[in-house]
């Protein structure tokens, strides 16, 4: 493994515009080992992207990228969203803890139907010296409910996102030539 700090610097001077989405830990996400289990880091990025892109019923501001309506899934809406693939990188464990996580994300790459959404893991918002834990990217498709054939994104969605697109993740067995 990589030193994550240095990599948490590198990231952060070119970055895009990107997402802050504080996710907590739960006892459960964690393994016989002590940190979180993979299916568990699966199911936390998940959380952010719900959060990320669908309005809920809560009392809070949803997130500017927030432009699909719960309510309207939950009572057989036209459209959905599935994923396509996955890809996780894990670069340390991640330890328990009480507060959030930090999970940033953006957008990779946008197609006429799909989005690749980029995800990077780091320690709890405010920890004076972040550390990357984890990043990812999951292949999103927005589909017709009703024939499961891709649709293309909408003009308001695209510029919902637009400032959050940026580049994709260079994952490290890609980046040596593996």
């Amino acid at each position: 493994m990589t030193d994550s700090r240095e990599e948490a610097r590198g990231a952060a001077e070119t970055a895009p515009r990107r997402l802050h989405v504080p996710i907590p830990l739960r006892w459960g996400d964690l393994d016989a080992l002590g940190h979180v289990n993979n299916t568990s880091m699966l199911k936390l990025l998940e959380e952010a992207r719900l959060r990320a892109f669908w309005r809920g019923d809560d009392d809070g501001d949803p997130l500017p990228t927030a432009v699909f309506d719960m309510d309207v899934l939950e009572s057989g809406g036209e459209r959905a969203t599935l994923i396509a693939r996955q890809e996780i990188e894990y670069l340390r464990p991640v330890p328990y803890s009480q507060r959030p996580l930090d999970v940033r994300l953006w957008i990779g790459a946008m197609g006429g139907s799909s989005a690749d959404i980029c995800f990077e893991v780091f320690s709890p918002i405010g920890v004076e010296d972040p550390v990357l834990y984890a990043r990812a990217t999951a292949v999103v498709v927005l589909v017709d409910t009703a024939s499961g054939r891709p649709i293309r994104w909408t003009e308001t969605e695209r510029r919902a996102w637009a400032p959050y697109v940026g580049a994709p993740i260079e994952y490290r067995r890609r980046a040596a030539g593996r």
